[in-house]
């Protein structure tokens, strides 16, 4: 505890390390509708969130278990998963005449190619406009799953398995069709036949 006679009490949300107000103001300052993004191991939500004096208002908001309606039956926290989540709501953000925003990704680390900006990536895809930088971006190929299906190849052929692809047999999901899977949800998404 500070002993001098005038201390000034951080906010309660700086003080535990949940808000970043220097960041949280530059984002604000561009008076844009925020594109957040938030990842736990197993899901991705993805919202669109306009400012308000009185509290940020949420003007859409998807999650990654919304997948399981387009038939997506696999991981819900990986990659194309974060894709699909962002494509997702691209989507809906257009319909309601939304065409630009800002990333706010929070306190969470900036990793190149990392989940964030596979779903960043599926709202650029689905006509959003959103500032990045494009090496920021996750490859076609990881996006699209192949790293997924070669490392189950890899250990398959090792006989290294183990439980790691428990969820996947248990769904009866060849993993080798991965790439396949995510083409037909993608399509399912954007409404192709």
């Amino acid at each position: 505890m500070k002993r001098a006679k005038t201390y000034t009490v951080q906010f309660r949300r700086k003080r535990i390390g949940k808000t970043n107000y220097k960041k949280r103001l530059k984002l604000l300052s561009a008076k844009k509708p925020r594109l957040v993004i938030r990842k736990s191991l197993n899901n991705i939500i993805a919202q669109i969130v306009e400012y308000n004096p009185k509290g940020d208002k949420i003007i859409l908001s998807t999650h990654s278990r919304e997948l399981m309606k387009y038939g997506w039956n696999l991981n819900l926290g990986n990659l194309p998963s974060a894709y699909l989540v962002g494509l997702l709501i691209g989507i809906k953000a257009v319909k309601k005449n939304i065409k630009s925003a800002i990333l706010d990704i929070g306190l969470q680390k900036s990793v190149k190619g990392s989940r964030i900006y596979a779903v960043l990536k599926g709202c650029i895809d689905a006509g959003l406009d959103i500032p990045h930088s494009p090496e920021i971006l996750p490859t076609e190929e990881r996006i699209k799953g192949k790293h997924i299906a070669d490392y189950y190849s890899v250990l398959k052929k090792n006989n290294q398995l183990g439980n790691k692809f428990s969820t996947y047999e248990k769904n009866k999901v060849v993993l080798e069709n991965f790439m396949k899977y995510f083409e037909e949800t993608k399509n399912k998404i954007l409404g192709v036949k």
